[in-house]
C-alpha cells in the first residue's frame, strides 16, 4: 500500500515539475497516511506553502523537509481549530435565529407589511469541489455566467444570522486575541522567527513582538493616532495581554513592504509585527517594522491549473454592472438616479447586476423624519423588487446579486457581519442571489469580495502614516501604485485579511458599521486554514472619489454611490484570454441623466 501511495505521490509531483529525494517522498507518504489526504491535495498544499510573493514573477521554490514541516504544522492547526469549533458548538450557548415576525415593529423588529421573512430553504445542491478561494458553496449557471457563492444550507444561514445583542466581553476578548495569534503564526512562518517577546517586559536585547495598535487610554478622546499617544497590546497566549506605550524610532526600518511605500500606515486595530525593546522606561521602542506578508494570488493568477475550476466556464465574455447605494438623493425618496440607471440596464441587459445597499436607508433625512408617503416595505417593493423581476423577465440569461447594508430598513439584522436579506419575494427566483455583508463569491472563475460598509473612509479618517527606511522591499508589479493613497487604503484590507480591520470603529462613525467582534470570523477576507488567497476583484463602495486600482494581484474598485451619479461596469473576458487581471476590464461610468443636485451626504 505504501509503495503504491509513494508512486502516486512521486508521479503527482513529477508531473507538476517538482524533483524530490527519497527522504522527502517518505515524509509525503507519512502526511498522506496521517491526514487521510490524496496526493493531488498534498501537492496543492505544498505549492501554497512554497509560493513566495517576493519575486517579480510567480515563483514556487523547491520542496524540502522544511516545506513539509510547515505543511504538517498547518494541518495540525487546522485540526485544532476544527476541534475548538466543534466543542463550542456542542457545549456553548445556542444562538438561535430570532423570529422577528412575532416582534412589534415599533420596538425594533424592523418587519414591514409586504416583506415577509423567508423560511430556511431546502439545502441547495452542494458543489463538493468548489472554488478553493471561498467557502463551501452553491453553484449555479445562467447563460454564459457561472456563479459560485457562500453556503445557503440552514446551518450556514443560522450561523450568519446570529443574535447580535448578546455579545459577551469574554467572547469579544477571545476573538481579538485569536486575530493576534493567527497573525503571529503567519509572521513566524514568513520571517522564520522562533519566539515572540512581551512589549511590556523589560529586556536588554531586541525582541520581536506581534500586537494590535490602540489609542493611549488617557488620550482615547483623540480622533486620530498621534506620536506619543500610541499603545500596543499583545494576546494572552503570546504575552500577558497587557498594553504598553509604543514609541516609533525616528529612523525606523520598514522590512518586507512593497518597494516605494516609504513608510507604514497604522490605525487602531491594525495588527503589526515590530522589532525593538523595552528598556525599562515604561514604553516599547520600535526600531523595525516587519511588514505583513501579502495574500497569495489566486491559482488562476499564478497560472497554476486548478482541476476544481469548471473547464467549460467562461467561454464567452460577460458584462457586469456594479451599483452601490444610497440610490436616491437626500432631497427626496423618488429614486431618480436608480430609475435613470434602470433604463440603461434594460437597454444593455448586463449578464450580472450586482446591487449593494443601503436600499431603503434608515439614515435618509426624509425617512428619519417620517416624511414619506409609503412604508419602507412598499418603497422597497416598488423601486427594487418589481423592477428587478421585470429586468429578469426581459433578460432571462442574467443574474442579480444583492448585498445588504446595516442601514437597510428591509434587513432583519443591524450588525456587521450581516446575513443576507431574508425576503420571500426575492429568494423565490434562482437567478437572484442574496449574499451576506461582507461576501466572497466567484463569477466565471474570477473571485470577488465586497462589503457595503465604507471601510475606506473610516481608514482614511483613522490612519497615521509613519515614514521609514525601506529594507528588503517587495518588487512592485507594473500596475501597482505603492505611493497612491487610495491603493494603500485597499492594501490595508488585503494585508490585514479583513473587510474591516479597524477596532474600535471611529466613535462618530460607529453607527455605520455596528461591529460585532464576537462573530468577526464572518468578516475575514479569507477563510480558515490554508485558503490564504486574495480576491481577484475587491469592491469597496465609499464616499471617497471613485477609482479602479491594482493592489498586489487584486483589482480594487470604488464605484462610489449611485446617488452621486456613478457606478461600475466590468467586462469579464473568457479564461482563454489569460490571468484574471488580463481578463478584467473596469470602467467607472456616469449616469447619462444626472441625479438631483442635492447629493447624499449623511448616507455614507
Amino acid at each position: 500500500m505504501d509503495a503504491r501511495l509513494k508512486d502516486e505521490i512521486e508521479n503527482e509531483l513529477r508531473d507538476a515539475g517538482h524533483l524530490v529525494d527519497e527522504k522527502v517522498l517518505e515524509e509525503c507518504v507519512s502526511i498522506c497516511k496521517n491526514y487521510n489526504m490524496e496526493p493531488e491535495t498534498l501537492r496543492y498544499k505544498i505549492e501554497a506553502a512554497n509560493y513566495r510573493p517576493s519575486a517579480t514573477t510567480s515563483q514556487i521554490i523547491p520542496i524540502t523537509m522544511d516545506t513539509l514541516s510547515a505543511v504538517r504544522t498547518q494541518l495540525k492547526q487546522d485540526m485544532t481549530k476544527g476541534m475548538k469549533k466543534a466543542q463550542v458548538k456542542v457545549g456553548g450557548l445556542n444562538t438561535a435565529v430570532v423570529d422577528r415576525t412575532k416582534l412589534n415593529p415599533s420596538f425594533g423588529g424592523r418587519v414591514f407589511p409586504g416583506v415577509g421573512l423567508q423560511k430556511l430553504a431546502a439545502p441547495v445542491k452542494q458543489e463538493a469541489q468548489g472554488d478553493p478561494m471561498i467557502w463551501s458553496s452553491t453553484s449555479t449557471t445562467s447563460s454564459n455566467v457561472t456563479f459560485t457563492g457562500p453556503r445557503t444550507d440552514p446551518e450556514a444561514r443560522k450561523k450568519r444570522a446570529y443574535r447580535y445583542m448578546f455579545e459577551k466581553i469574554s467572547e469579544r476578548s477571545e476573538s481579538l486575541d485569536q486575530l493576534i495569534d493567527d497573525f503571529a503564526d503567519l509572521i513566524r512562518a514568513h520571517y522564520d522567527i522562533s519566539d515572540f517577546g512581551d512589549p511590556a517586559a523589560t529586556t536588554d536585547e531586541e525582541v520581536t513582538i506581534v500586537g494590535r495598535i490602540t489609542h493611549d487610554t488617557d488620550a482615547a478622546e483623540m480622533s486620530k493616532l498621534v506620536e506619543g499617544a500610541i499603545m500596543i497590546e499583545s494576546s494572552r497566549m503570546l504575552s500577558t495581554g497587557t498594553r504598553a506605550s509604543l514609541v516609533l524610532d525616528p529612523t525606523i526600518k520598514i522590512r518586507g513592504a512593497v518597494k516605494g511605500c516609504a513608510g507604514i500606515g497604522i490605525y487602531p486595530g491594525a495588527i503589526v509585527a515590530l522589532k525593538g525593546r523595552n528598556g525599562g522606561g515604561g514604553y516599547f521602542l520600535a526600531t523595525e517594522v516587519l511588514a505583513i506578508p501579502p495574500l497569495k494570488p489566486s491559482p488562476a493568477a499564478l497560472k497554476i491549473e486548478n482541476p476544481k475550476l469548471d473547464p467549460s466556464a467562461s467561454q464567452s465574455a460577460a458584462s457586469m454592472f456594479v451599483v452601490c447605494g444610497p440610490y436616491t438623493s437626500d432631497a427626496d425618496t423618488s429614486y431618480k438616479p436608480w430609475r435613470a440607471l434602470l433604463n440603461q440596464i434594460k437597454a444593455q441587459k448586463p449578464d450580472v447586476l450586482l446591487l449593494s445597499g443601503p436600499f431603503i436607508d434608515c439614515a435618509h433625512p426624509k425617512i428619519k423624519a417620517g416624511d414619506i408617503d409609503l412604508s419602507p416595505a412598499n418603497l422597497f417593493r416598488a423601486h427594487f423588487i418589481d423592477p428587478i423581476k421585470a429586468f429578469l423577465t426581459a433578460s432571462p440569461g442574467s443574474i442579480v446579486i444583492m448585498v445588504p447594508s446595516v442601514r437597510d430598513l428591509t434587513s432583519t439584522h443591524a450588525a456587521f457581519p450581516q446575513p443576507e436579506f431574508d425576503i420571500d419575494a426575492l429568494s423565490s427566483d434562482p437567478r437572484i442571489h442574496l449574499l451576506p455583508n461582507p461576501a466572497r463569491f466567484t463569477i466565471n472563475d474570477i473571485s470577488f469580495g465586497i462589503t457595503s460598509v465604507d471601510t475606506l473612509f473610516h481608514l482614511r479618517k483613522e490612519e497615521y502614516f509613519k515614514r521609514g527606511i525601506e529594507v528588503d522591499p517587495l518588487p512592485a508589479t507594473p500596475d501597482d501604485l505603492p505611493t497612491d493613497t487610495m491603493a494603500n487604503l485597499c492594501r490595508h484590507l488585503l494585508l490585514q485579511r479583513s473587510f474591516y480591520p479597524i477596532f474600535p470603529p471611529p466613535q462618530d462613525l460607529s453607527a455605520e458599521v455596528n461591529l460585532d467582534m464576537s462573530h468577526f470570523d464572518e468578516a475575514r477576507l479569507v477563510d480558515d486554514g490554508d485558503l490564504d488567497y486574495a480576491p481577484d476583484v475587491l469592491i469597496l463602495p465609499s464616499r471617497l472619489k471613485q477609482f479602479s486600482k491594482v493592489v498586489h494581484s487584486t483589482t480594487a474598485i470604488n464605484p462610489s454611490f449611485l446617488s452621486k451619479g456613478t457606478y461600475g461596469k466590468i467586462t469579464l473576458e473568457p479564461r482563454s484570454v489569460g490571468t484574471p487581471k488580463e481578463r478584467l476590464k473596469v470602467d467607472i461610468a456616469r449616469l447619462e441623466v444626472p441625479p438631483a443636485a442635492t447629493v447624499a451626504t449623511t448616507s455614507g
